[in-house]
């Protein structure tokens, strides 16, 4: 079982703390005397960090800035093992110092706890960023495994529906393959959430693929969701073995397929001359 890490910030700040304006007037009141430079190889990445993504063209365009104006707005980060840092907040900020090529950035040090690091971490990015649905799911789903929220709790923490908090939760129960699908925006949460109706779970990522493959509408993907979760009928499931066995043998006969059911016989041919030597096998040409 998990290790609980106890409660977050609203043991501190209260429970309607906002994370964002938290954050934000932790690093609008930086000054020289509670802001340092720290080595950018001194600090790791938050652990609690949702977000799996991001945009490479935005990271450069920020590190273009860095490198002509510098970092305007320091870092959150708190002390770690040894003489390293983990950052709590501004990660966009830190790889695009990386690639501007600078060897420190301004911080700001804040002795956070676990429980308050990973609560700063999954609700600013859910408050302030466009998480994809799989991220913020996640995001959600550590608040609650973590530091014992319920539902409820999730949803007033993020200013959000309880039914919209249980929708995003259900995304995880996705196969791995059509969650990253998701998550690249290949598959829409409406259509994702789609699949969740299907009785066989192996069946997701077929489907997921026919409807990138031929971009089927949500409804659309209801309506194979259904089709699919509808058993045969017995009459249509049952097969004559000594059927099945003269299929088989008039095949051999004709070198075609054939298919023999109650009162119907199918034999298949590809053109013209394929349909001559069927019918002189069975001999009805002159």
């Amino acid at each position: 079982m998990p290790r609980k890490l106890g409660k977050g910030l609203g043991a501190i700040f209260g429970e309607d703390v906002d994370v964002v304006s938290l954050i934000d007037d932790i690093q609008k009141n930086a000054t020289s005397d509670n802001t340092s430079e720290i080595p950018l190889d001194r600090i790791r990445i938050n652990p609690y960090q949702p977000r799996t993504h991001f945009d490479e063209s935005a990271i450069d365009e920020l590190a273009q800035s860095i490198k002509q104006h510098g970092v305007f707005t320091p870092i959150l980060v708190r002390e770690g093992v040894g003489n390293d840092y983990e950052l709590i907040a501004g990660e966009r900020r830190f790889r695009a110092a990386k690639k501007a090529g600078l060897t420190t950035i301004p911080a700001i040090i804040r002795n956070f706890n676990d429980a308050e690091m990973m609560e700063i971490a999954i609700l600013e990015n859910i408050q302030r960023e466009n998480l994809s649905a799989i991220e913020e799911a996640n995001g959600y789903a550590k608040l609650m495994e973590h530091l014992g929220y319920t539902q409820e709790q999730v949803a007033q923490r993020v200013g959000k529906s309880r039914e919209y908090v249980t929708n995003l939760l259900r995304l995880l129960k996705l196969d791995p393959t059509v969650q990253q699908w998701v998550m690249d925006n290949q598959i829409s949460n409406s259509t994702a959430r789609a699949l969740l109706g299907l009785k066989d779970t192996s069946q997701q990522v077929p489907l997921a693929k026919e409807i990138m493959a031929n971009g089927l509408s949500t409804r659309a993907v209801e309506a194979k969701v259904k089709a699919l979760n509808s058993p045969k009928s017995k009459k249509e499931t049952e097969v004559d073995p000594y059927l099945e066995d003269l299929s088989r043998q008039i095949e051999s006969k004709l070198q075609t397929k054939v298919v023999v059911s109650k009162k119907r016989m199918i034999i298949e041919y590809s053109d013209t001359d394929d349909l001559n030597r069927i019918l002189d096998q069975l001999g009805l040409t002159e």
